[in-house]
């Protein structure tokens, strides 16, 4: 299995973490990737994760909608029925909102 690419974003934030820390830019990339997994772990498991100051990041239940006709955008249009679906959400937290 090939290794995962680092996005440009990650990179740059790797990059400035290890010059703000005197670390190597891989550990920091090493690091990063640790705690996208053990989000991803959390997040599956309990349905809510948080990075302190920063986000919080939680599943929510959609419902499932029902076939027919529906009026949008003053048009009647034939909508599909859709079974129900877990999505993900990300939030800022408080802190972050008040240093903004």
């Amino acid at each position: 299995m090939a290794p995962k690419q680092a996005c440009h974003g990650q990179d740059r934030l790797a990059d400035a973490i290890a010059t703000a820390h005197d670390l190597k830019k891989s550990e920091v990339g090493k690091i990063l990737d640790t705690l996208a997994s053990v989000a991803t772990k959390e997040v599956k498991s309990a349905g809510k994760f948080t990075i302190p100051g920063l986000c919080m990041i939680k599943t929510r239940l959609k419902p499932a909608t029902k076939a027919g006709k529906r009026e949008m955008f003053g048009k009647t249009m034939v909508v599909k029925a859709k079974p129900a679906k877990t999505v993900v959400k990300a939030f800022c937290t408080a802190a972050l909102k008040k240093s903004i």
